[in-house]
């Protein structure tokens, strides 16, 4: 497993590698999660016809199967610049421009999609079970909660018997509505333990 800045630092090296002078070099530092690429909406923007643009895998185009097929469209038929794709050297473009080289290009670039595509769920899937796994073993994920403040008892008390307002219980503990609810709850639930 490698950190997001080896990620980025071997995919600069092979950018660099290719001869792509710095200034052309985009980069977005998003997780594939929420996919906010500014820097490849800028790039997309630059692009003009008969450019070339390397991209280090399939999967910096996407986060699926859909989306890679979409903007692999946009590039090569609207944008009409050429792609090579560094991991993948059968999708380059620039080669066999006839039918059979573009029909074969094409092949490929829905196999590598599919394949994105697929290790992105069984990641997810490898990820969530290994969580539930952690759970059972007694694994607490997130930050510790913080101690209740001095005061929290006869707040909380008063509050129960009606006598002051959710908030102004809240207000006393220092802490907002919603928090003085959530640690209500998890405090009556240990009083019955």
């Amino acid at each position: 497993m490698s950190t997001r800045d080896q990620n980025e630092d071997r995919q600069f090296i092979a950018l660099r590698e290719m001869a792509v002078p710095e200034g052309n070099i985009f980069m977005d530092k998003q997780s594939g999660k929420d996919f906010e690429r500014p820097q490849y909406k800028k790039l997309v923007k630059k692009l003009k016809p008969d450019d070339l643009l390397y991209i280090k895998s399939i999967d910096r185009l996407g986060r699926n199967y859909e989306e890679i097929q979409n903007q692999w469209r946009i590039l090569t038929k609207e944008k009409k610049i050429d792609i090579v794709v560094l991991d993948m050297p059968l999708l380059d473009t620039r080669r066999g421009k006839d039918l059979m080289g573009t029909f074969l290009s094409d092949i490929v670039l829905q196999v590598l999609s599919f394949v994105a595509e697929n290790e992105r769920t069984n990641i997810r899937q490898r990820q969530a079970e290994g969580i539930a796994a952690a759970k059972a073993r007694g694994v607490r994920f997130g930050r510790p909660p913080r101690p209740l403040p001095e005061n929290y008892h006869s707040a909380y008390q008063r509050w129960k018997l009606g006598a002051i307002t959710g908030t102004a219980a809240a207000k006393e503990c220092g802490m907002p509505l919603s928090t003085f609810r959530y640690r209500a709850e998890i405090y009556e639930k240990a009083k019955l333990l």
